[in-house]
């Protein structure tokens, strides 16, 4: 049976997200004997490679409000040079100026995360919806969680991302929070941070004066109206791990020094789960 706690953190591919401070506080708690799978986004580094690329960037809009990036084959292929050959390895030699010995993955290694392709999504254009069929994401199915609890067994520190990868070898963006609820309840952790460049949940997107220290979540349907873009993704991800059985889910600054152990010590959003949408087992 485990003994240490364990703790899945996303750090927001947010630019304004301190990278430097996420991977010290990090390698701090797994020398406190903390168990930690390190989750990451990128969209600062996709956006910028993409201009440099020259590759047009496009958001869809679901009509209850959640954004999502359009991809097409060749974002996908600028959103895998982003994640796995520039964001990636710079945490992990940031991790290893800690002493930390990580190991960086996408989905498609040792098919960590399976996935399946979305054949239409609706999204909203210019007031109508409309179904969108040519998008290379997809809908997140299984974790390979025994190959990360080896990892974890072997004292080294996961460091996964996107693009998932489908049963036929095909490659998908998925939602890299998502991935983070997904590989909590597989690992059946007791805590899933996600760092963003925000205090925490708010009321109101544009004042900090606004965070909620509890921000209640619906066990479906849509994330609350004033819950806009990337924050409406992080409430889904938030639901997705407490229904599955995760205990604790913190939306934290990760702006911030010592982000992770703030957010272990209650300093930002805890998202919970509406009294009556009972928790699995």
């Amino acid at each position: 049976m485990r003994q240490q706690p364990l703790v899945v953190v996303k750090c927001g591919g947010n630019a304004d997200v301190d990278a430097e401070a996420v991977c010290g506080d990090v390698a701090g708690l797994i020398r406190s004997g903390v168990e930690i799978v390190l989750v990451h986004g990128g969209s600062a580094e996709i956006e910028r490679l993409a201009t440099e690329l020259d590759v047009p960037q496009r958001t869809h809009t679901s009509p209850d409000g959640v954004s999502t990036r359009r991809t097409d084959e060749r974002t996908l292929e600028v959103l895998t040079l982003a994640l796995a050959g520039s964001v990636k390895p710079k945490l992990v030699r940031r991790l290893a100026r800690h002493g930390v010995r990580a190991v960086g993955m996408t989905g498609l290694d040792g098919l960590l995360l399976r996935a399946r392709r979305k054949r239409a999504q609706r999204a909203v254009v210019d007031g109508r919806t409309v179904l969108v069929r040519d998008n290379l994401s997809g809908i997140l199915e299984s974790v390979n969680d025994e190959l990360l609890r080896d990892l974890l067994d072997r004292r080294l520190l996961p460091v996964v991302s996107p693009p998932a990868i489908t049963d036929t070898g095909e490659a998908l963006n998925v939602d890299a929070d998502r991935v983070a609820a997904a590989i909590a309840v597989a690992l059946r952790a007791d805590t899933l941070v996600l760092l963003t460049g925000a205090p925490g949940v708010q009321a109101d997107p544009d004042d900090d004066s606004t965070m909620l220290s509890v921000c209640e979540v619906s066990p479906d349907g849509s994330p609350a109206s004033w819950a806009r873009g990337g924050m409406a993704m992080k409430l889904i991800a938030a639901r997705e791990a407490l229904l599955g059985g995760v205990a604790q889910v913190m939306v934290a600054d990760g702006r911030r020094s010592e982000p992770v152990r703030r957010a272990l010590a209650s300093r930002g959003t805890r998202v919970v789960l509406r009294p009556h949408a009972a928790r699995a087992a």
